[in-house]
């Protein structure tokens, strides 16, 4: 006949087992906390493969820029909001900031260009962070015009010998999309 062991004692034994399991786990990551941060906006999902790409390969914690408002899903609207932001110097008001930038030794910056600029919504990330001393690595898509001054943007926020070169990447699909589209619709014969 076995011994039997009162559920009580079991139950703590079980929980002691686990958290000793746990633990080590717990530390292990504690010790391997990201040294490099992540932060990126992504309007149609081209700079977000960028960013995760680079998160895995640098261990590094991921941080989606969003405005408090978004902006409209429509792409001609979009652009309308953003030139206008862009002219009048508008910062749309964050949804969330990084509250332990400090903590991270590294941060990699991506967006898309917008009227041959940084969007205004990295503007207001830039503002909101204090990012001195700290290297800055953006990297950027755009529809095939380039950079524009969206590098000078960034070293205008983030002191320009600390602006390490970046990565930039030439990904217009959706307005190839919309222009190939419109084009074939243009070209249908009109309906009676």
């Amino acid at each position: 006949m076995s011994p039997t062991i009162p559920k009580r004692a079991l139950l703590q034994a079980m929980f002691l087992t686990a958290a000793g399991v746990i633990l080590p786990k717990a530390q292990a990551l504690a010790a391997r906390q990201p040294r490099a941060l992540v932060a990126y906006f992504s309007r149609t999902g081209n700079t977000r493969v960028i960013a995760n790409q680079i998160r895995r390969a640098r261990n590094a914690t991921l941080f989606e820029i969003n405005p408090a408002t978004p902006y409209p899903e429509d792409y001609q609207a979009t652009v309308a909001q953003a030139a206008a932001e862009t002219e009048s110097g508008y910062r749309p008001p964050l949804k969330q900031i990084v509250a332990d930038i400090q903590s991270y030794e590294e941060v990699f910056l991506g967006f898309p260009i917008w009227g041959m600029t940084a969007p205004p919504v990295i503007r207001s990330f830039l503002v909101a962070h204090d990012l001195t001393g700290k290297p800055v690595v953006p990297f950027v898509t755009h529809g095939g015009y380039g950079l524009g001054n969206s590098i000078g943007v960034v070293e205008a926020h983030a002191s320009k010998d600390t602006v390490r070169r970046g990565f930039s990447l030439e990904a217009d699909q959706e307005k190839r999309t919309l222009e190939t589209v419109s084009a074939w619709l243009d070209a249908l014969p009109p309906t009676d």
